[in-house]
């Protein structure tokens, strides 16, 4: 594995050792498309194209190559499928089995083209390897044939390196039923080098031969190092579940050098992404967040530094809400101590545009506005923004909608009412009596802290009312409900002049 220089951003230190050992390099990276493919899954893609793009940078020339595994067989009936529909189809390839909205061309496509998509937003252009196609092709026959042959020795690596024996019937191969099209079900009773088949005997009953060529694929910890020979990996990131000591890595390692005669790629192990208060992302959990829907409420560069600022082999912990705008202003902020420059160069998808403005004040600012674009111009400049990119701030506030729509905390998604709301009767005469005070003290131009000053220094006057009722009165005027953003920052957006007329309404008699 790769040696850690003691200074610099990870992925230029990966790829001043790679430019070291040669001029030319591939990465690769593997995804299993039979779920959802969701943000935990960009690390190993981001990890990847960052370590591109150093080397590139460097004159290195760098390919990064995506190998589909679709030919991987259906596991388990998941969450999200119908029992009556896919039970009858597990362990057949994913490749071939229907797609569940049955507007793609497998059960693969439907997961496989929107995260394609999604890389392309983000600017990653990976040589794609579809794993069915390259087994039809006869690629990997060469390579299907050295694994029966050497199947005593890799029965041995797996031994001494796992502790576990594998069975007579086991084989590096499995066949694809031509009964019952399952993968999981055949035994392997025998191959001809010269006809390039397997002969199998399969759990329904059905004896047959396949053609090392499409009829089958070899099982992970074979096929993984098969790979790194085919394509000639030099290098790739992958979970850390593979790196364990005896993992399929290690294993990898021994089989390519001793049944396939090439070299294994350095590791770059990465550690998971975990979705806050829920764990790690899994899709056949359900624990997911689509790359698309996140695409959908920030840049694509922001997805690319939420995953490069970090070291691989540190845990990144993803929270949707007011940490995600707390991302976005750090990339915003030259000024920032947090920011990563380096992981900001590595980040640029083209569509970031600072905009000065801090996210969550833009996320006010909008809902204030009713989202149109005068008034938002309107309250940015009495605030201090005048000077923000009018087009940057355009884009910014389409995020900051969608945002609002699917991740904002209930406490900052409002709409501000246009007449005195009807809770407001639910005011006591205190808070009445606070709110009366609260209007004679505003005036125009008060900024936030002036505002919350008046507040707190009203409820020193007021006690023992506590200061939590008083700004349940502020929201209760303004909203109609007991709790929003902060109130001083929140009045000066809406207008010192406009509040205190909607105090005064609401201080006044009830009917």
């Amino acid at each position: 594995m790769l040696e850690r220089p003691p200074d610099g951003h990870w992925a230029d230190e990966i790829a001043a050792r790679l430019a070291d050992r040669s001029a030319r390099h591939v990465i690769s990276t593997g995804i299993s498309p039979s779920g959802e493919i969701h943000v935990g899954n960009l690390r190993e893609m981001l990890t990847a194209d960052a370590v591109r793009r150093a080397l590139r940078e460097r004159g290195v020339e760098a390919r990064l190559n995506f190998v589909a595994d679709e030919l991987d067989p259906l596991r388990h009936v998941y969450p999200f499928l119908d029992p009556a529909v896919y039970a009858p189809l597990v362990g057949r390839p994913l490749s071939r089995i229907r797609c569940p909205c049955a507007r793609h061309p497998s059960y693969a496509d439907h997961f496989l083209e929107p995260f394609l998509a999604s890389l392309d937003t983000l600017r990653v252009e990976p040589e794609v390897e579809r794993a069915d196609a390259v087994y039809r092709s006869g690629r990997m026959t060469p390579l299907i044939v050295l694994a029966l042959e050497g199947r005593a020795r890799i029965a041995a690596i797996l031994r001494e390196l796992t502790g576990k024996e594998v069975g007579d019937a086991w084989s590096p191969f499995t066949p694809i039923c031509g009964g019952c099209g399952r993968m999981t079900s055949a035994t392997v009773r025998g191959f001809s080098v010269a006809a390039a088949s397997v002969d199998y005997e399969c759990a329904c009953g059905t004896r047959g031969t396949v053609p090392m060529a499409g009829g089958g694929k070899l099982v992970w910890r074979v096929d993984w190092p098969a790979r790194w020979k085919l394509f000639g990996v030099t290098i790739e990131p992958f979970g850390k579940d593979h790196a364990t000591r005896g993992g399929s890595y290690d294993t990898g390692v021994r089989i390519v050098r001793e049944v396939f005669g090439g070299e294994p790629p350095d590791a770059v192990p990465y550690e998971w992404i975990r979705l806050r208060g829920r764990g790690d992302m899994s899709s056949s959990r359900g624990n997911v967040l689509s790359i698309a829907r996140m695409l959908e409420v920030v840049p694509p560069d922001v997805l690319r530094y939420l995953v490069l600022r970090e070291r691989p082999q540190r845990t990144i912990e993803f929270d949707p809400g007011l940490p995600l705008l707390q991302l976005v202003d750090e990339m915003d902020d030259a000024a920032s101590a947090r920011r990563d420059d380096r992981a900001l160069a590595l980040s640029r998808a083209g569509e970031f545009r600072p905009t000065g403005v801090p996210f969550k004040h833009l996320v006010v600012v909008a809902q204030a506005a009713g989202f149109d674009p005068e008034r938002i111009r309107e309250i940015l400049a009495r605030t201090g923004y005048a000077q923000a990119p009018a087009e940057a701030v355009r884009g910014r506030v389409e995020y900051a909608r969608r945002w609002l729509d699917g991740f904002a905390p209930d406490d900052l998604r409002f709409q501000v009412c246009e007449a005195l709301p009807a809770e407001a009767a639910e005011l006591s005469a205190g808070q009445r009596t606070f709110l009366a005070r609260l209007a004679e003290r505003l005036r125009e131009g008060m900024d936030g802290p002036a505002v919350h000053a008046a507040v707190y220094e009203l409820a020193g006057e007021l006690a023992p009312l506590p200061p939590a009722e008083l700004f349940r009165a502020i929201y209760l005027a303004l909203l109609g409900k007991p709790r929003g953003p902060r109130a001083g920052w929140f009045i000066a957006i809406l207008g010192p002049g406009f509040c205190a007329r909607r105090f005064q309404e609401a201080a006044g008699p009830r009917s």
